[in-house]
């Protein structure tokens, strides 16, 4: 379940969020009867339905990178397929493998976005995106200056500062749906204590592999 509690249907009494209802679940209550366009649950909206502003914000930025702006499709999406795979949210990185198909990117290159730095199917355009993505979602930011340079060099400022703004978009979109385990993401963080066959729970390895133990 996600960490915020979604909104019953008969609990909205915003239009905008009625309508986002209607498009997404019909004239189904989706908290009593989960399941939305795309095969997901459909929590993102229920929970974000909690602030209609926050939720027309959020969908006035996916119309944004969708109508409005100049840098083509497949180099977007590569964009926010890398920023879910490097944020580790699967619900970005698994919409996001749907939606680069439908902007045109090969499987091929779809399966190889968690180890492109070895794959040989992007060419170099595509190899600076993918490397100017990782700045953006795996070191907040922090960008070489010989890559900027070399960005400038193929994209205009408003290409790369296009790319730029849609890509964090989804690195703040991957890390609330983890911080809020929605969709996909609903999921316990794998990286705990595995308890020991014999039950104990104290070992100092180092001791014990040098025969101090």
């Amino acid at each position: 379940m996600p960490r915020l509690d979604p909104v019953p249907r008969a609990e909205v009494s915003d239009e905008f969020t009625l309508n986002m209802y209607e498009f997404m679940f019909g004239d189904r209550d989706p908290v009593a009867e989960p399941g939305a366009i795309g095969g997901t649950t459909g929590d993102w909206w229920t929970v974000f339905a909690q602030s209609p502003a926050a939720l027309r914000h959020a969908v006035r930025g996916f119309r944004l990178y969708r109508q409005e702006v100049t840098i083509r499709p497949d180099h977007r999406e590569l964009g926010q397929i890398r920023a879910g795979w490097v944020v580790g949210s699967q619900f970005v990185f698994s919409q996001h493998c749907k939606a680069s198909r439908s902007a045109g990117l090969s499987e091929e290159k779809i399966a190889a976005i968690p180890s492109w730095q070895t794959a040989d199917c992007f060419d170099h355009t595509e190899r600076l995106l993918l490397a100017y993505a990782d700045c953006l979602a795996g070191q907040q930011g922090r960008v070489p200056e010989r890559l900027f340079e070399q960005l400038r060099e193929v994209f205009s400022d408003r290409e790369i500062l296009e790319f730029t703004y849609t890509t964090t978009m989804y690195v703040m979109h991957a890390i609330m749906s983890r911080a809020l385990r929605l969709e996909f993401d609903d999921r316990d963080d794998p990286v705990v204590e595995v308890k020991a066959a014999d039950g104990s729970d104290t070992l100092d390895i180092g001791a014990a592999t040098s025969g101090d133990e």
